[in-house]
């Protein structure tokens, strides 16, 4: 016959009354831990895909994202070229695009591999949103013929900006001594991505030449600038800031300023924020959580 044990619930300390004791603990722990990562999980995952030699994107988007999980309610993942940012054939971790809610490009003349691009394709066609900085208009540089090629247009494809560097469009700038006045433009002062901007600022950026057939016509201007102390002439105001539909559906912004000076102004800081929460879709913060440090230096070519 089995040797039967009954243990007493007085008794103390028993396995019995241990057990009573810490289940409803455990089972309330893994159910904390449960909600956690679901809330988590709910939050809007950005991912940042950087690669520019000059401009120190890879230093400036993880500052950037630092800011908006800390303040700002999201997830981010940061892919870089690799091993360093003159590494234009590598960006690892691009299947991170399949989740992401958001994607931010900050690239400059990249020849990825086919199986790479895939990723940024699937992602355009997708229709989800999309914010590039600055040398995104020249993101691409495949040499002529190459069955790639056609990826040197992604700055019109995806942002309706110039496609590529000079060209038809002689997209080019005034020169690197020369830096820029940025003002508003009256018809966008109540447009949401502008909420608590202060829309005259100067930068270190030398202007961008846009004009006069890009931003594409459907585009939404945000912000002009001027070229102080231009290398050519005739320096005419261009537009450094505007949204788009593209023609996958996707709601974009981009900005063709990004020198990482640029960072350290308020106005630029809070428009990219507020720019990341209308392109998601997401009413802009009411409350500014205030100017952060973005301090990186210009590294040059």
């Amino acid at each position: 016959m089995p040797l039967k044990m009954k243990l007493p619930s007085s008794a103390p300390f028993t396995i019995y009354s241990v057990t009573r004791m810490l289940f409803p603990s455990m089972f309330l722990l893994l159910f904390s831990v449960s909600a956690c990562a679901q809330k988590e999980k709910k939050k809007p995952l950005i991912v940042f895909i950087t690669g520019d030699h000059e401009y120190s994107g890879e230093s400036t988007m993880p500052l950037l994202a630092a800011e908006l999980e800390k303040n700002y309610g999201m997830r981010t993942k940061v892919l870089k070229a690799y091993p360093d940012q003159n590494a234009e054939e590598n960006i690892p971790g691009l299947e991170a695009l399949k989740e992401a809610d958001l994607a931010i490009f900050f690239l400059r003349w990249r020849r990825l591999p086919a199986e790479q691009l895939k990723h940024i394709d699937d992602y355009l066609k997708s229709g989800k949103p999309m914010i590039g900085f600055r040398t995104t208009t020249h993101a691409f540089n495949y040499p002529k013929g190459d069955p790639l090629e056609k990826w040197n247009a992604f700055g019109e494809r995806a942002f309706g900006a110039p496609p590529g560097w000079g060209g038809v469009a002689k997209h080019t700038h005034y020169g690197h001594t020369s830096s820029t006045d940025v003002f508003g433009i009256p018809a966008a002062k109540d447009h949401p991505i502008l909420k608590g901007v202060n829309p005259d600022f100067h930068v270190r950026s030398w202007l961008y030449r846009t004009l006069p057939d890009y931003p594409v016509k459907g585009a939404n201007w945000l912000l002009m600038g001027k070229s102080v102390d231009p290398e050519s002439q005739p320096a005419i105001e261009n537009p450094v800031a505007w949204t788009w539909k593209n023609p996958e559906g996707a709601t974009i912004f981009f900005t063709t300023l990004g020198h990482p000076e640029d960072f350290k102004e308020e106005s630029l800081q809070r428009m990219v924020i507020n720019a990341i929460f209308w392109t998601l879709g997401k009413k802009v913060p009411d409350h500014w959580k205030g100017k952060f440090k973005m301090d990186v230096p210009y590294r040059g070519m």
